[in-house]
């Protein structure tokens, strides 16, 4: 007798049991978007035990590019994304929240700042203090690692938002034509500077605050021309090809904030949580800890979200009232 029959049971209760996996795994009533920086794996993880603890509602936390992030805000496939910087997202902010309406953004922001920042051997024992000493090819030998001649400098992850524009940034100015300028994940930028320090040499890299370096190290920040929007002209890779040949910006970074972005549809199918997230304040002293928690102490960022909705609880429970 043939085990055709029999096979094919097995095949149709596999089929079914992976379906009933699948569902499983996707049985989340939220998706949060989590950036790959350390104060947005904190604040995703917050939003996550803070949605259970006052809605009880359970939400997928699920790491990815803030690029993917806003195309599934903008198809409800994401419902939350907690970092999102400006100026650098301007673009996107401009067509999914201004223009196409499916992206809402909370009203309260953290204050921050980005630029160019120096160790302080760089700063006192090689003279790089303004973001001019950069160009100077005799004070960025310093900067040498490889013996290639050239300095190299970090300029943030590649996934990053501010990484191409630090990439204009440093053609603008000139310094691109006597450093190297390195894309790497933040934990790997961060471990030269700990390197550096640790072994007494100069170092110079792509730096923002709120941001736990700046409690571990002597860290200086880079002089630079106030920022004028005149000459803050920035073209994304994902606007145009030649993208970088027709941007331009010889300034110091506008003023920065970052803001949680969350899927407008959240208003009709959930407006008592959309109301929680426009109320959400999270202070720079909150993402200097979790980033130093996560990065510093290696501690779990679920964990270090646990702790802190511990401590927090009565900040919590004031986000969820009227």
């Amino acid at each position: 007798m043939s085990d055709y029959p029999q096979r094919l049971l097995k095949t149709s209760l596999a089929i079914f049991f992976s379906a009933l996996g699948l569902t499983a795994a996707h049985a989340r009533d939220l998706v949060i978007a989590m950036p790959n920086w350390p104060s947005g794996q904190g604040t995703a993880n917050v939003l996550k035990l803070a949605i259970k603890k006052e809605f009880g509602l359970d939400a997928d936390v699920r790491e990815m590019g803030t690029l993917i992030a806003f195309a599934g805000l903008n198809t409800g496939e994401v419902n939350i994304h907690p970092e999102v910087w400006l100026p650098n997202l301007d673009n996107l902010v401009d067509k999914y929240v201004k223009k196409a309406g499916t992206v809402a953004l909370s009203p309260v922001g953290v204050p921050a700042w980005q630029g160019i920042c120096a160790n302080r051997m760089a700063a006192d024992k090689y003279g790089i203090k303004d973001i001019a000493d950069l160009s100077d090819p005799k004070k960025t030998a310093a900067l040498d690692t490889d013996g290639d001649g050239k300095g190299e400098m970090w300029i943030g992850a590649q996934t990053w938002s501010s990484t191409p524009i630090e990439q204009v940034r440093a053609n603008s100015y000139g310094y691109a034509r006597n450093l190297t300028l390195l894309e790497a994940p933040e934990d790997v930028g961060m471990a030269a500077v700990d390197v550096a320090e640790a072994t007494g040499r100069p170092i110079v890299f792509a730096c923002y605050a709120p941001h736990y370096v700046f409690q571990l190290h002597d860290i200086v920040r880079l002089k630079e021309p106030a920022h004028d929007p005149a000459k803050w002209k920035i073209i994304l890779p994902s606007e145009d090809p030649l993208w970088l040949s027709k941007s331009s910006a010889p300034v110091a970074w506008d003023t920065a904030r970052y803001y949680i972005a969350y899927a407008a549809s959240l208003k009709k199918t959930h407006p008592d949580l959309a109301a929680f997230l426009d109320r959400v304040e999270m202070k720079p002293e909150d993402s200097t800890a979790m980033s130093y928690a996560i990065q510093v102490e290696r501690k779990d960022p679920y964990k270090v979200a646990e702790e802190w909705v511990a401590k927090n609880g009565n900040r919590v429970d004031g986000w969820a009232k009227p």
